[in-house]
Order: structure tokens, then sequence, then C-alpha cells
């Protein structure tokens, strides 16, 4: 191990305080560098990440994070490999089935960079550890998981004070969910004539700070820190869509969102996916629960097509390689630039939809948190 690693814990716990970036390492990650700087490298190489659940989703961000250089990644997984697994993950083979699906892909994932500290966690459980057990970590990110299991892990990571994301694959659609609680970062732009006003920004950002550096050449650069301010799931999921935007716009917004929440629901109350190979009843319960979240979003009727919903049904459970790896390029991204603290963060649902690939962003929170 390098000099420049020793810092790493090696029980798993969060990567300690390291010396600077070796030369070895700026010529490894020199095209990253110079897209985000020095600084934001290395607070990369600090990071701890908890990857909760390594299926097609958690192969492609944790594939992204490790080779952009983070300092350690714990794979956190109980479930055993099946052959449904080798359909659309790389991190493993047949000859893994009846493994640990953790401990399974671990091996992969260290050869893509041996710089980074990988380890595995099987131990039952998750969604009961509290807050202590979080703090560890820089970054908590939930795959795959249902409501109750996101919303144990989300609340315990505010507890803590750490960034939270969560995000599924189903079939031709998908989620990304952001809850960094309160997060600083800096823009880099050309100083304008127009003076950068201290304050709110928008409901959610205000600007903090603004300083001005002359460049060679007379050209002058501004800095400015904004910072956004989130809301944790069990909060988005009882929210409404902005009250500002008219009808049209409300039209508009894409049937996966409260598709996702009704899947949830389902799962909350039938402690299960919906099938309605195996349950006849399914489709219509199913639809029910998309028709609530649809009036808790306070959109239109005709928002909801059934033969949407339909479709959504046929997918749930299915994992497709490129679904996964756009989604999960989208949130290690969000992770880096959260990271970074140099680009505008993810705020704070985002939904993909693969028939007709579009990823719009949704801010959803309380109805009193608007126009603060």
């Amino acid at each position: 191990m390098s000099s420049t690693m020793e810092g790493v814990i090696e029980n798993g716990g969060a990567v300690a305080a390291v010396d600077e970036i070796s030369a070895e390492e700026v010529a490894l990650y020199d095209r990253q560098i110079r897209l985000w700087g020095m600084d934001a490298q290395a607070r990369m190489r600090n990071a701890h990440i908890l990857l909760v659940t390594i299926k097609a989703l958690g192969n492609e961000i944790s594939k992204n994070l490790v080779l952009a250089g983070i300092g350690a990644i714990t794979v956190y997984d109980t479930e055993t490999m099946t052959e449904e697994d080798l359909g659309a993950q790389f991190f493993v083979d047949d000859v893994m089935v009846g493994l640990n699906r953790a401990e399974a892909a671990a091996p992969a994932l260290q050869r893509l960079n041996p710089r980074v500290k990988v380890t595995t966690d099987r131990a039952s459980g998750i969604e009961g550890r509290g807050a202590e057990y979080f703090r560890q970590f820089s970054v908590v990110i939930a795959t795959e998981g249902d409501f109750k299991t996101l919303t144990s892990i989300n609340n315990a990571c505010r507890e803590a004070g750490v960034a939270f994301y969560a995000g599924a694959c189903h079939g031709l659609y998908g989620y990304v969910f952001a809850d960094l609680i309160k997060h600083q970062f800096v823009i880099e732009r050309e100083k304008s004539n127009v003076e950068t006003k201290i304050g709110s920004e928008t409901r959610t950002r205000s600007i903090v700070s603004s300083t001005t550096k002359k460049e060679a050449g007379g050209k002058y650069t501004e800095f400015v820190t904004k910072e956004e301010v989130y809301c944790p799931l069990e909060q988005v999921v009882a929210s409404q869509i902005d009250k500002t935007w008219r009808p049209r716009k409300r039209k508009a917004v894409s049937s996966v969102l409260p598709a996702i929440f009704g899947l949830w629901k389902f799962q909350e109350t039938h402690g299960r996916l919906p099938d309605p190979y195996e349950h006849k009843d399914d489709t219509k319960l199913f639809m029910a629960d998309i028709h609530d979240a649809r009036n808790t979003l306070s959109l239109p009727l005709e928002n909801v097509d059934p033969s949407f919903a339909i479709s959504f049904l046929d997918n749930i459970g299915t994992e497709l390689s490129p679904v996964a790896a756009i989604l999960g390029g989208m949130l290690a991204q969000g992770v880096i630039n959260f990271l970074g603290k140099r680009e505008q963060p993810l705020q704070n649902f985002l939904v993909f939809d693969g028939d007709i690939t579009s990823a719009p962003i949704y801010c959803l929170r309380p109805q009193e948190d608007e126009g603060q």
C-alpha cells in the first residue's frame, strides 16, 4: 500500500485525513483533475461511500465511483447470487451463483482501481442501524429498496448529517432521489455587469457569498457560493407538484413519478411487489395506488394513462443494462458533484422513462416550505 493511502481505516470505517495527492495520482486522474480541480479530487480520495444492494444499478454506480478515485467503498448486500443476476450484472459470472452478492462482486470491483479500499457487509438489518453507524460514511447510496427501508436509512443519515441517495431500475423505468440535507457549492463564471445579490434565489437555493478574481488579460472571474436545502423522502412522497405550475405544465409531468410512488405504497400495504400473474387483483390494486399518488401530487386525471400503468407493471423487477447504465451514470455523477462542491446538485427527484428517453427532475417538498 502506498504511503498516501495509509490513512484508510481497515475495518471499513471512514477514510482518515491523508497527505497531498501524489504525482502518480495526479497522472492517473489528470483528466478529471483538469475538469473539477485538485481540491475536488482530494475530497473524492477522502470519501467513503456505502452502497446498499449491488444489482445492475449498483454495478454501474460503484464502477463509476471507483474509477473516479474515491477513497473507499463498502458494499452492503445480504442476498445470494442467482442465475437471474447474470443477465445484467458485469462483476459476476456463473461460477459465483450461490455466493453472497456483495462478496461475489467485490474482487472485480477492486480490480478496477487497486487504490480504492473495497469492503463488504452482509449482516442483516441495515434498516435498523442507527445514526452512529452511518456517520462513518461520506455518502450513503441505497438501491432497489422498498419505501420502509429507504426512509429508515434516509432518516438515520439525516440524524448523522450524511448525504443520502436512492435509486432503482424497473425495466425501461427508474428514478434517482437525493437528500443532501444542506449543501454548499461554488459556481465559477465570468463576471457580468449585473451585481450578484446575496439571498434567496429559488425556493430551495440561496446565494451565500460571491468573490471576484482578476485573471490574466484583464478578465474577471466570479466565484459564487450557493446553498441548497433538502427534505427527506418521507416528506417528498407527501408533497405536491409546485402549486405555481399551470395546468399544461402539470399535465406534462412524467407518469413515472406517480408510478414509483404508487409502487412504494403497494409494497407497504402488501409486503411484496405487484405480480398480476400470481395475484389477479394486483393490476387493479396497483392502478388505485398510482391514482392515490397522482392525487397527492395534485396532477390531473389524464396524467396516468392505463396503458402506461400496464407497461410499468410489466417492467417491475426487470433489469436492463442500458437503463442501469444511464441511471447509474446520473447517480454517480451526482455523488461526484456533491463531493467536488463545484456543480449544481440534483434537487431532488429524477425519473427516467425509457419509452421516450426522458429524465425530468422534480423538486418536491412540503407546501408550507414553498416560497421560503
